[in-house]
């Protein structure tokens, strides 16, 4: 619990207040998926409140900051930036807070595209990050509802709106969240 203290005490520092209570909503969205679905509770919650804590980095200093951790950035991500925050939080929280379970540093890194075959963490966190209470377009109570239903359905309904407002804003569209879209139809296709 400790931990779950220090980045929250942590995020309230370095984020807006908007993005705070974003990032608070987030993580009780995440804690009552896992609840739903048989995850760690916990882990989910504090997944939830890491997955933003390097949201609000300038863009230069998160370039810097991943080259540092050695991470390679694609180019998707140069012409995007906006993309880095979730692996540079990873790195965070591995660094600030001493988390090291790939779990929960998969969700926080990978909740932004996606990626074929994810954890049940990654899913809810990836979904919890989308649809939480305080977001407001009518897609995000969609995905919620579906979310308790179908996690799998409720990922592919999020990675189809993202590509196409991707696409409607004329922004790079990162590989990862294509790849996240095809691998769950092809699931529930197969059944």
């Amino acid at each position: 619990m400790q931990k779950t203290d220090e980045i929250k005490e942590y995020a309230e520092s370095v984020l807006s207040k908007k993005r705070f209570a974003h990032t608070v909503s987030v993580a009780e969205e995440a804690k009552r998926l896992a609840l739903i679905w048989g995850e760690d509770s916990q882990k989910a919650y504090i997944a939830g409140l890491a997955h933003d804590i390097a949201k609000e980095i300038p863009a230069r200093v998160a370039l810097e900051m991943l080259e540092n951790f050695g991470y390679e950035i694609d180019e998707a991500e140069k012409l995007n930036t906006a993309l880095l925050h979730g692996p540079l939080a990873a790195f965070v929280a591995e660094k600030k807070f001493g988390i090291t379970d790939s779990d929960i540093l998969n969700a926080i890194s990978n909740h932004t595209t996606g990626r074929p075959d994810m954890s049940l963490l990654e899913k809810i966190v990836f979904v919890a990050d989308f649809a939480e209470p305080l977001r407001t377009y009518p897609e995000a109570a969609r995905i919620r509802e579906l979310a308790e239903k179908n996690l799998d359905e409720a990922v592919l309904a999020q990675a189809d709106y993202v590509i196409k407002f991707i696409i409607d804003c004329n922004r790079t569209l990162h590989i990862s969240t294509v790849d996240t879209r095809n691998y769950y139809l092809m699931k529930i296709k197969r059944g």
